[in-house]
Order: C-alpha cells, then sequence, then structure tokens
C-alpha cells in the first residue's frame, strides 16, 4: 500500500508516530486515538496484548496469538522493547473514508505500540479512482492479491491465504522495520523515504521466515 508520510511528531503523552501502512490519507484527529496506554511494569511479559472485537463487516486475518507467535520468530534483537501488539477495533465510516491506516507503529512515554486494524470480511480495498502506483501493484502482487479496476474504482482483491500472508510480512513484518529504525538507526526528520524504504526491505529480506511462520500456522 502507499506509505504514509511520517515521521510525526504532536504530542509526547500520545506518542509520536513514526511508520504505517495506509490506504489513502490519515484522519485529521488521528494523533487523539494514538494510543493512550502506560508504561509496562518492570515486571510485565512483552509483548502485551490487546485484542478488540471487530465489528461485524470485519476480521482481523491473523489471531492476536499468531501474532506474537509471529513477531517472536524474528531475532530477539528485532522485537526487544515492543511492548504492545493491539489488535484495534475500526470504525466502518473510517474505513469508508478512507481515513484510517492498516497499521503503524507508535511510540513515547514509555510505550512501543504497534497497531494492526481488520480488514473488510469482502477482502477487497479500494483506491479511488486514481490509478495506484507501480509500486502498489508491486506490492500486491507479490502477496498474491489482484489489483483491477472495477467501474470508476481500482480495486485490490486477496484470497485468505493471501491476505495472510500480507499481514504477516508485509504489515506486521514493515511495522518491526520502523521499531528498529527508529531504535537502531537513529531516526531522524529527513529521512522519511529512507526509513520507509528501510521498513520495506526489512519485510522483504524476513520472507523465509515469513515463510516458515506461515507454512507453519496453516497446517
Amino acid at each position: 500500500m502507499s506509505r504514509v508520510p511520517t515521521p510525526w511528531k504532536k504530542s509526547r503523552t500520545l506518542g509520536d508516530i513514526y511508520g504505517g501502512r495506509e490506504r489513502l490519507r490519515f484522519a485529521d484527529n488521528i494523533f487523539a486515538r494514538a494510543h493512550s496506554l502506560e508504561r509496562p511494569s518492570p515486571d510485565a511479559e512483552l509483548p502485551i496484548l490487546l485484542e478488540d472485537n471487530p465489528s461485524r463487516d470485519f476480521f482481523f486475518p491473523m489471531s492476536g496469538q499468531e501474532v506474537v507467535e509471529a513477531l517472536q520468530s524474528l531475532p530477539k534483537r528485532d522485537y526487544n522493547g515492543i511492548t504492545h501488539i493491539w489488535l484495534r477495533r475500526l470504525k466502518k465510516s473510517d474505513f469508508i473514508n478512507h481515513a484510517q491506516p492498516l497499521a503503524w507503529f507508535s511510540c513515547g512515554s514509555g510505550v512501543r505500540l504497534i497497531t494492526l486494524y481488520p480488514w473488510p470480511t469482502s477482502m477487497e480495498l479500494s483506491y479511488g479512482p486514481r490509478r495506484p502506483s507501480n509500486r502498489v501493484f508491486n506490492e500486491v502482487t507479490r502477496y498474491g492479491g489482484d489489483i483491477r479496476k472495477r467501474g470508476r474504482d481500482w480495486i485490490s482483491k486477496w484470497t485468505l491465504p493471501a491476505l495472510r500472508r500480507f499481514y504477516l510480512q508485509g504489515i506486521l513484518f514493515h511495522e518491526v522495520g520502523h521499531h528498529i529504525d527508529q531504535y537502531y538507526r537513529h531516526f531522524t526528520d529527513a529521512n522519511v523515504k529512507e526509513t520507509e524504504e528501510f521498513a520495506d526491505q526489512y519485510a522483504l529480506a524476513k520472507t523465509a521466515t515469513a515463510t516458515h511462520v506461515f507454512n507453519r500456522l496453516e497446517k
């Protein structure tokens, strides 16, 4: 999917948002929804898993436990310090208005959070009437999705296996890449394109790991 123009610096209390996956754009009040989580206690087992119940027309392609298992299949250094994984409910109105990302990584106030959002049960995403970029085409087809024009809008259609693979590698591992970029590569405001590219390349570099996890989960 197209990239979010990060980074943003808004509120140390709510947390800084460093990376994400979006369809078109963020809502203006994104910062009010960044996170309201508290720093974990020193003896807490990390990451802390939070799972919302998705609304009727949406579902999570992976369960929370599958997401944690996938995360912990990576080298410990890569995910060490991530405090929370939140499978968060999505408002249908936000989805219809293209006002919610597919995922994001945010940090602040002792919290390092990866938020993942559900997908429509139709397993389709609309990009509107404008043809998506070649980058979007390449990513959709890489993970097994199909993208084409239907009526006036461009639509990507996914099978469940393709969607689960994308959710695992193209979304979750991408956000881990943002976590690594922030805490090991010294993120700076001037390197938005570079950091998005790093997150992409990190996810691609973990193809073998993603394949192993995916095959294990599908048995």
